[in-house]
């Protein structure tokens, strides 16, 4: 697999993860969604969810199974939050390794090319579900309100080595802009 395939998103969502519709999902034909956490769910500091997202979850669950699969190793956090939204969770991933999202996988007893990888991280979430065969959509961090004003450096920094490596990062199938 080439660089460029391994950091090409199939999906672009403009907006945090809140814009992912069940509308989106059945339209690429997916039946179960593994999502990161960190800055994907939630901010990074962060250790609950928020109204909004747990209504969002409520509303993804009716049409995919979901799982919540985090590089992040504090089980106090990452549990309160998967315990919030009643979501199975794996923790210490070490994306772009594969073997947590195996896991999930397993237990979703779904074909892979039926899950999408949802994060905001290129090195992470997307190599690790292109890796898998999995369909990747990327989004855009969700930052705490004291952050927003700074950049996101390692998100800025992945994009510029990935366009060195012949990347362009538009997604394979479309981009998805905010209503």
């Amino acid at each position: 697999m080439t660089w460029n395939n391994l950091l090409q998103p199939d999906l672009i969502l403009e907006g945090s993860i809140l814009n992912l519709t069940p509308d989106i999902i059945q339209r690429y034909g997916l039946k179960g969604l593994v999502l990161d956490v960190d800055e994907t769910l939630v901010p990074m500091r962060v250790g609950v969810a928020s109204a909004e997202l747990q209504t969002w979850v409520e509303q993804i669950r009716a049409c995919a199974s979901l799982c919540l699969v985090s590089n992040n190793l504090s089980e106090a956090r990452i549990g309160r939050i998967a315990r919030s939204l009643n979501l199975p969770y794996y923790l210490g991933a070490a994306k772009p390794s594969r073997r947590k999202i195996r896991a999930a996988l397993k237990s979703m007893n779904l074909p892979v090319h039926q899950v999408g990888m949802v994060g905001d991280r290129l090195f992470t979430d997307v190599i690790a579900g292109n890796r898998l065969g999995m369909f990747t959509i990327l989004v855009e961090p969700i930052v705490h309100p004291d952050a927003a004003l700074r950049s996101h450096p390692i998100r800025n920094f992945e994009v510029w080595i990935s366009e060195i490596l012949g990347a362009s990062i538009t997604p394979k199938k479309t981009k998805i802009r905010k209503p």
